[in-house]
């Protein structure tokens, strides 16, 4: 094999670009799939539809075929189900009640709550990253770093050998 070639793939010539992996396109598609969700959870906090419905509308309106739609409808069911669970377990972490807490950054609080109690295979940095990046394109001026320092909190005490040494 030539010394510059790629050992993992070897078409790829010294200098041309590495190809995204799978894994980039999972993360991508997960990322999408946080966005939408948002988005639907939004629409749920103002409306109170039921989550089949607010599912049946996004894919009529929207292209799911670049989104984790499984994903997507994991996040939507869990935070609409949960609710009322993810509240109480976040309210040790708040200043405030939640009641009080701008509804764009209570949605992106219950996402990444819901992430952190459902899914321990996602890092929590992972999670925290994502409501972070979430709260800066779609929360207030200083949200995210509420959004960093609320699920900070949680992360230690939820996740407590993930974030030991921290």
């Amino acid at each position: 094999m030539n010394a510059g070639a790629d050992k993992t793939n070897p078409d790829r010539r010294p200098g041309e670009p590495r190809a995204r992996s799978s894994h980039d396109g999972r993360h991508q598609r997960r990322q999408r799939a946080r966005r939408r969700a948002l988005q639907a959870l939004y629409q749920w906090q103002i409306t109170r539809q039921d989550a089949g419905e607010i599912l049946r509308q996004f894919r009529q309106a929207q292209d799911l075929s670049v989104v984790d739609e499984g994903f997507f409808e994991q996040l939507l069911r869990g935070v609409i189900e949960g609710q009322a669970e993810i509240d109480r377990g976040l309210q040790p972490f708040l200043d405030r009640p939640m009641t009080q807490v701008d509804l764009m950054e209570q949605v992106v609080l219950r996402l990444g709550a819901w992430e952190l109690l459902h899914c321990p295979e996602v890092p929590f940095r992972v999670v925290l990253d994502q409501a972070i990046d979430l709260a800066h394109r779609f929360g207030s001026e200083q949200g995210h770093a509420f959004i960093n320092g609320v699920l900070d909190k949680a992360a230690k005490s939820w996740r407590p050998a993930e974030t030991s040494g921290l």
